[in-house]
This record gives C-alpha cells, structure tokens and sequence, in this order.
C-alpha cells in the first residue's frame, strides 16, 4: 500500500479533539466517577515530593503543563492515557486521591521549590482543625485561583479504533519516561482487563519462582520479575520461525502479551499449574543457582542471574515438564550438560540482539531437555 493511503487509512481510525478545563471541574468528574485514573498504575510511577511541587508550582504561576490524554469509553467515562502522574499529584494535594482499594490516601504536604520557597510544608486545607496556624494552608483566595487553573486535554474519541489508546499509551509512556517497559506493559494489561494483570502478577510472586531467579531489589522494584514471566509465557508458545523476525524483544512483547492472554482465557489453570510444576521443580533440584553460570574448569555455578539462561532452561522444561518430573534427578546434571555444549562448542550470543539469541538459547536447551 503507498505511504499516502497508508496515512489516510489510518488518520480515519483515530478521532480526536481538544478541549480545556479547570481544576475543578476535574475535580468533580474523579469525585463522580467519569475520570478512571487506574489507581492500579500508581505502584509504577515514582515521582518525588519535589516533582510533585513543582507540578503545583507551575499550575500556580501558569506555567503551561503538557496535555493530558484521555479515551473516552462507549459508556463515556474517561480512561487517562497520559497523565496520571500530574491528575494523581493534584487529586493527592486536593486530599482526595484514592489507592486500587478505594481507601483515600493522605494528603500532599508540598516542598520547597526553586521560585517559590514558601510552598514549604504547605497543605491545601487544615483537616485537623490545628490551632492558629494558618499559614500552614492554602488561603480560600489560593484555593479558588488554584481550581480555577486549566488544563488542556486531547480526547480519543469514543468512534477510534479500539488499539488506538492502548498504541498511543504506549507511545507516550516509553522514550524518556520514568517507567520500564514492563511497567508500561504491565499498564497495558490493566487498561485491557485488569484480570490479565492479576494473572501475571500472580505468577511473578510465587515463591518457587522468585527463589530460582534470586533478582536484585533494584531488578524487583522495575518489576523484572514480571519481565521474566511474560517472555516464558511469550516465548514458550512461540516458534523458532518467529524468533529470527524479532527485532527488538521489548516490542515483540508489547505485542504478544496481551494476545497470549486473550487466546488462553480459558486454559489458563494448565497454563498456571506447568509454570508452577516447573519452578518447583527447578528450585527443589538446584535452587538460586539455576539460572546463573556454571563454570566447566572449576566445576561450579557462579555470578549472578543470566537471563539466557532462564530462557535456554526454563522454558524447555516446562515444554516437557511430565518428563521431568519423572526424572528429577537429572534436571541439575542437564543444565550442566547445556553449559558443556556451550564450553565446546564456543556458542556466544553477546552482543546479539533477541533474534541472534533466542534462537541459540532455545535450541541449546530444546537439544538437552526435549
């Protein structure tokens, strides 16, 4: 298809419009339920006190702030796309933002900023009812300046294309962003069925499974762990035809995540019970030392977690998990085997992107255990 019929075919999908609002306004359609913020996206970002304030501190100065982006649903409540992270921090100052369990969470106390020191320890209102403090709290003439600040807003019509929010959440929220992209994945999930979601989470949190990859703190708080479950499940059900068109994993997951959990809707307890079977299985013959080297000369696993090596093991056991479990003895002498081969056969895969190494990593560890 030309590039010009290309762009008209696409420029018709997409149905969009601008619209400005006040603060408050806002403030009523979160407080009547026509504004979902998907409180469950708040774990993922970490915006400090001091991004918080300066938020507050542009909003008033009327310092311009980037558009929100929102998609209107058939039932016209608005799904935020982009911009959680600037509605949350003023719904918390405000004192009204509520978690993923509907419990309302304390309000912000602001910091000092650069052009405006006086914001220190400010509060929006004296809840508390203290004591000849006032300068503690926004005054009434504050409060009504601050809600009566707009926001511009650009709107995904409700006649779009259905991918069209989650294609344009993904855009916006990865290149210059705070989050991973498993975190944007994991977005991704919530905005199409949090039920997905929950799934994957279920799996990165089982303890057999988080013994064996023994990650980093740092590694959990970016939620690798869920990383990891989403390309065994990705990668499981994948042919080795598909692995030489990958060009860039992160992308090839973005794509398939969501799919894999549409098509598996309904065998998903199989799906759970062979993750399971395998990590307990992995970790009962060898541990955290699964997925780390194994150094031939000095007949010993050592460093630290090798994410090749998840791939090249896990995954071809679970494929062939009856087996073995039958034959569990053999699982530790197995992996040792795979990294042998390697040893002998000087098989490297640095520096390669996932279509040079999933093809490797896979048929190494498909040779040994299937």
């Amino acid at each position: 298809m030309p590039l010009q019929e290309e762009i008209d075919v696409k420029a018709k999908e997409i149905h969009t419009e601008n619209l400005s609002m006040s603060i408050g306004e806002i403030i009523s359609m979160y407080n009547d339920g026509d504004l979902d913020i998907h409180p469950e996206f708040q774990r993922f970002y970490r915006w400090s006190a001091t991004q918080k304030s300066k938020l507050i501190e542009s909003i008033l100065l009327n310092i311009p702030i980037p558009s929100i982006f929102v998609a209107q649903r058939p039932d016209g409540i608005w799904d935020v796309v982009d911009g959680l992270q600037r509605l949350s921090t003023i719904f918390e100052f405000i004192g009204i933002l509520k978690n993923d369990k509907n419990i309302l969470l304390p309000a912000l106390t602001l910091v000092e900023t650069q052009l405006l020191p006086s914001l220190k320890d400010k509060q929006w209102e004296n809840i508390g009812e203290i004591q000849n403090i006032e300068e503690m709290f926004f005054t009434e003439a504050q409060q009504r300046y601050f809600k009566r600040s707009r926001l511009n807003f650009v709107i995904i019509q409700k006649e779009s294309d259905s991918t069209s929010k989650y294609e344009l959440f993904q855009r916006l929220n990865t290149g210059g962003s705070s989050l991973t992209p498993q975190e944007v994945r994991n977005c991704l999930l919530i905005m199409n069925n949090e039920k997905y979601f929950g799934r994957l989470k279920e799996l990165a949190e089982f303890p057999s499974f988080l013994e064996t990859v023994n990650l980093s703190e740092k590694n959990l708080d970016e939620q690798y762990e869920k990383e990891l479950v989403s390309r065994f499940l990705v990668i499981k059900n994948a042919s080795q035809n598909e692995f030489s068109s990958i060009s860039e994993l992160s992308t090839y997951l973005d794509n398939k995540l969501v799919e894999f959990f549409e098509n598996n809707d309904n065998n998903w307890e199989d799906i759970k019970d062979n993750f399971e079977r395998t990590f307990n299985l992995i970790n009962e013959q060898i541990g955290e030392n699964a997925f780390k080297r194994y150094s031939i000369q000095k007949q010993v696993f050592n460093g630290s977690f090798i994410v090749s090596a998840y791939e090249m093991i896990a995954i071809n056991i679970a494929k062939n998990i009856e087996y073995w479990e039958q034959n569990r003895n053999q699982v530790k002498t197995k992996i040792i085997e795979c990294w042998e081969k390697i040893d002998n056969e000087s098989i490297s895969w640095r520096g390669y992107n996932a279509a040079g190494r999933l093809p490797k990593t896979i048929s190494v560890g498909e040779e040994i255990f299937l």
